[in-house]
């Protein structure tokens, strides 16, 4: 039984198969020039380099937003534990009214 390729004999064809096999494998993408194949390459890594690139500066990102918000935390406990001005007023009539 000879080999068969979408129901042609290879064997038979010769040349003709061989030629037809590389034409179909060019059009359905399989089999691209040396020089695309590079280009893709570059271009591929290209955006991996960009993504690596990305991903570290949404780290930094990350941390520094986590500091900003830690201190924001700080800021609010701060400030909800100045006096409020009725309490400062309440406080200055009763010395005032101790007198």
């Amino acid at each position: 039984m000879a080999p068969e390729l979408m129901g042609i004999d290879i064997t038979q064809g010769g040349a003709v198969a061989l030629l037809a096999i590389v034409v179909l494998m060019v059009l359905k993408g399989s089999l691209v020039p040396r020089r695309t194949y590079d280009d893709m390459k570059e271009e591929r890594n290209l955006w991996r380099d960009a993504h690596t690139e990305s991903e570290t500066a949404r780290a930094a990102e990350r941390e520094q937003t986590k500091e900003l918000l830690e201190l924001a935390h700080t800021a609010g406990h701060v400030l909800s534990s100045l006096p409020r001005k009725e309490a400062l007023r309440n406080a200055q009539l009763d010395q005032a009214h101790d007198a």
